[in-house]
């Protein structure tokens, strides 16, 4: 039998038309739980790359509207289904990106899961998850930094860890400073590798460094940065590029890898269309592999990791729920360094 939800209306942002300006809080009515499923009290919520080319119609144009983005959020347990045994009222919880890919290969009901997609969005005060669907937030992050782990930092960790079999000593390569760039930076620094980091403010490589890389480039002042990089490494190449541009930048990364080194594909930040010439991939023996964030089981993985190292998200800015449009619009200007959070409720 369905468990009644303890609140009868709850506040979520809706999207009625493309474009951020059209994204409007609205009141929903709760709905009541089948036996498998929780009911969270969202505390915080952030932004991916993705949710912006979601609001702006660029991610899929014939998405079905009206719809609630945003597939990164926090929580704390209100209530679970009678079947539910995983968890109970006032634990903390974090929503997987995909709640249908728990383990595995993934497959297309997987992908079809993906939160803030369509289906269910994470940008409301409340949400209704599977158990499947929900992971334990580690005792030492807030909210607000546990929000930003489902979907950028699960992607680091499949993309170096998972993916990339990452060793100590090994060379990583990072574009930018968003979110996975950033994780990636944090994971590869946690297994002691040496990491050439990009980025076209001296400031954000100012920053960097603070963080422990200790070679950096600036893409704009040296835009043939895949020479800078060879130099950097006597010629040699990276083990691995977390390759988060796409298609403007993709031939610098294979320029820039080693033989037999490994780029992870995961962002289209300047681009999907290419004239790439697979020469590179074949005669330096390159694995290009395709990341799309991970399943439940690689999110443990990795909490189990940032648990025992202590490892903080780095936050950009954190905007109060009534504000949302105001952080898209900070991620649309490419200032942040790290996260943008919204905090939903306390």
């Amino acid at each position: 039998m369905a468990t009644a939800t303890t609140q009868a209306t709850f506040r979520c942002y809706e999207l009625g038309e493309f474009g951020i300006d059209s994204l409007a809080i609205k009141d929903r009515q709760a709905t009541n739980l089948k036996p498998s499923e929780v009911l969270v009290k969202v505390h915080a919520v952030s932004l991916n790359f993705r949710d912006l080319m979601m609001v702006m119609g660029r991610y899929n144009p014939k998405m079905k509207l009206p719809f609630t983005p945003c597939s990164d959020g926090s929580g704390t347990v209100v209530e679970v289904g009678s079947d539910v045994k995983k968890f109970k009222a006032g634990d903390r919880v974090m929503a997987a990106f995909m709640p249908d890919w728990t383990a595995g290969k993934l497959h297309e009901d997987a992908g079809r899961s993906a939160l803030g997609g369509g289906g269910t969005g994470m940008l409301a005060e409340q949400v209704i998850l599977p158990e499947h669907g929900l992971v334990h937030i580690p005792n030492h992050l807030s909210f607000e930094e546990a929000a930003t782990l489902p979907c950028a930092a699960v992607t680091a960790w499949n993309a170096l860890i998972e993916s990339g079999n990452l060793r100590p000593g090994e060379t990583v390569l990072t574009l930018g400073t968003g979110g996975v760039s950033i994780f990636a930076i944090q994971f590869a620094l946690m297994n002691g590798c040496d990491i050439i980091a990009t980025s076209g403010s001296d400031a954000k490589l100012a920053r960097l460094k603070e963080m422990g890389v200790t070679k950096t480039i600036n893409y704009k002042t040296t835009p043939d940065w895949s020479k800078e990089v060879l130099k950097l490494t006597g010629n040699r190449g990276v083990d691995h590029v977390v390759e988060v541009g796409g298609a403007g930048t993709l031939d610098h990364s294979l320029k820039s890898t080693a033989l037999a080194g490994h780029v992870a594909v995961i962002g289209v930040l300047s681009g999907v269309q290419t004239d790439l010439n697979p020469r590179l991939i074949l005669m330096k023996n390159i694995r290009v592999q395709g990341i799309f964030v991970g399943s439940r089981q690689m999110f443990e993985n990795m909490n189990r990791a940032i648990e025992q190292h202590k490892l903080k998200p780095v936050i950009d800015k954190v905007f109060p729920f009534e504000q949302a449009i105001d952080a898209l619009k900070w991620m649309e200007s490419g200032s942040h360094f790290g996260k943008i959070v919204i905090n939903v409720s306390k």
